[in-house]
């Protein structure tokens, strides 16, 4: 081999190698930013990130040798979501990680033409993220919260507590575009079971203790949401002392004294979150990496709560918990 085709060989290579290794060889830090519908940490919680921390350095990435996390702690203001996106943007990041749909939504919108990997995205077609799951098409990838038969089993879990059961009513963040989805999947089972459903919308923290009075007589599915989450204690209360059966996503909440979960962990979105920023930091596409769904479900059942509800639980609801909390 002469010269000319040596260097041309080599260059060719290094054309070829992928960002992320060249990255690491020449000790460039990649800065990921994190946009977070909190105020704060809430360490073991929707935020904590340590399973996301944990994927990236099963695939090589070593915080602080080869990249960094800019968090911005944007709260539920859709403005101020927006306005720190764009912060995050100018820095600059690589990426955004965004939680929850109305902070995905803020980060596409804070900071277009920037990779957004969605975590927990409600509906990511119809709230138009993405165009299919299999073929995102755009700047946004990442996860989804669950499918259709996930939140009518919501419903049938409701309905299999409380055998006498009629009405159930659904609580819900107004400015969450994945609701009418939430909804209707929610609809079609509760119509099967011979249950009325309602839907309650709310905007402010202020409306949650109206909100959960209108359950009284029936039962309560509490959509995810992070302003839910935040007031998820609030709301307990509230269920308990409307004795109000309630059904939630996420095991915190029955941790918290809900009566019961039925969802994906957190721990699986976050631990999928650190595949996708290995994918796209190494040059691959947000419009070509499909979207996931998770394929495990947790029921997590708090007796202490059914007991001041005055619920006797099924002895073939409880065989199918995952987890039973005393």
């Amino acid at each position: 081999m002469d010269r000319r085709t040596f260097v041309t060989l080599v260059a060719g290579t290094c054309l070829l190698e992928p960002l992320a290794v060249r990255a690491q060889q020449t000790g460039k830090i990649f800065r990921i930013g994190l946009l977070a519908p909190a105020n704060e940490p809430t360490p073991g919680g929707r935020i904590d990130t340590e399973d996301l921390l944990v994927g990236l350095r099963d695939l090589g990435w070593v915080e602080g040798k080869n990249f960094l996390i800019e968090t911005r702690w944007a709260g539920v203001n859709p403005q101020r979501q927006r306005e720190l996106a764009a912060e995050l943007k100018a820095l600059p990041v690589a990426l955004i990680l965004a939680l929850g749909t109305t902070t995905i939504r803020a980060a596409r919108d804070g900071a277009p033409g920037l990779p957004v990997v969605m975590i927990n995205a409600g509906d990511p077609v119809g709230a138009r993220f993405v165009a299919s799951l299999a073929r995102p098409g755009g700047d946004l990838t990442g996860t989804s919260a669950a499918g259709e038969e996930v939140l009518a089993k919501q419903v049938e879990l409701l309905s299999a507590a409380v055998p006498q059961l009629k009405r159930v009513s659904v609580l819900m963040n107004s400015a969450n575009p994945a609701n009418g989805f939430f909804f209707d999947a929610m609809a079609l089972r509760a119509k099967t079971l011979g249950l009325r459903l309602d839907r309650i919308d709310v905007a402010v923290e202020g409306e949650l203790d109206g909100a959960v009075a209108r359950a009284k007589g029936g039962a309560l599915v509490v959509n995810g949401d992070p302003m839910f989450f935040r007031h998820r204690v609030h709301i307990i209360e509230l269920t308990l002392r409307s004795q109000v059966p309630s059904v939630f996503g996420g095991r915190e909440y029955v941790a918290a004294g809900g009566l019961m979960s039925y969802l994906s962990s957190n721990a699986w979105h976050w631990r999928s979150a650190a595949s996708f920023v290995d994918k796209i930091l190494k040059g691959a596409k947000p419009a070509d990496i499909p979207v996931e769904q998770p394929t495990k479900f947790d029921l997590v059942i708090n007796l202490k709560t059914a007991k001041a509800l005055g619920i006797t639980l099924p002895q073939s609801l409880l065989q199918r918990a995952d987890e039973v909390i005393q």
